[in-house]
């Protein structure tokens, strides 16, 4: 079954082709990369699928339904998550805080606005085990913008994996974290439930390899590649274009 479904999707801005005739389909489940070189039009892609920005041409559907020109609120009532590059979590309240506000608004909470006595006690539980899968429990008193950005960044993924998302888009979920920090976030992809779709764009090749079933590869706007990990590893134009690996000689430069 089909989560998301993209056909001949464009974006120009003023003569600029910032995306030209990209489609793709993800299945339900799926978990696929978006990379690219700087200007490839990764993130004019990932706007357009969350609704920051509207397509030139081309549409969008979400489980079947047109949502191209839907905005932002719109889908995430449909089942749309989404984490920035840049963090937006609520700095001056703790962690606890930000974990019992995002939670409030879940489906399975608003279910229990019929049971009072028992709804904070249930919020409570719930960020108690949410902190605690991703080793945040012991902080949940500190004020977010006091625990470390790696800290920050695992908070945020998994409260937006908390509103419980059909689909999940995250913008560069390891930029500016330590290697080992790395890890952590690719950890905590992969062991989102199977039931949430996952895109997402990166630079970050070892995330990129440790959790896509599929990579995308964008170059000035087009869609250049797509296929399975190893498929993307072995593909010569990929190699030349955007990895920077001659061939023969397994060298890459860094872009």
């Amino acid at each position: 079954m089909e989560a998301l479904r993209v056909e001949g999707l464009s974006k120009d801005f003023g003569g600029v082709h910032a995306l030209s005739n990209v489609s793709f389909s993800v299945e339900v489940g799926e978990r696929l990369a978006i990379i690219g070189p700087n200007g490839a039009g990764k993130t004019t892609l990932f706007n357009l699928l969350n609704g920051q920005l509207l397509p030139t041409a081309g549409w969008i559907q979400f489980f079947g339904q047109d949502i191209t020109t839907m905005p932002t609120h719109r889908r995430a009532h449909l089942g749309q998550g989404r984490s920035f590059q840049i963090i937006s979590l609520f700095l001056n309240l703790t962690v606890l805080d930000n974990t019992l506000i995002t939670l409030h608004g879940t489906k399975r909470s608003r279910f229990q606005m019929f049971r009072p006595i028992n709804r904070y006690e249930h919020l409570l539980t719930r960020a108690q085990e949410m902190l605690t899968s991703v080793a945040l429990w012991e902080k949940k008193d500190e004020f977010v913008k006091n625990i470390s950005y790696g800290e920050q960044r695992r908070l945020e993924i998994a409260l937006t994996a908390a509103s419980e998302p059909k689909l999940l888009l995250l913008d560069e979920p390891s930029s500016g974290l330590t290697a080992a920090e790395g890890v952590d976030i690719v950890t905590m992809i992969r062991n989102l439930g199977t039931d949430i779709t996952v895109v997402v764009v990166a630079h970050d090749m070892d995330l990129v390899f440790g959790v896509a079933d599929r990579i995308m590869v964008l170059h000035y706007g087009q869609l250049i590649a797509d296929g399975t990990p190893e498929q993307i590893q072995a593909d010569s134009r990929v190699k030349e274009i955007y990895m920077g690996i001659e061939e023969g000689t397994g060298n890459a430069r860094a872009s």
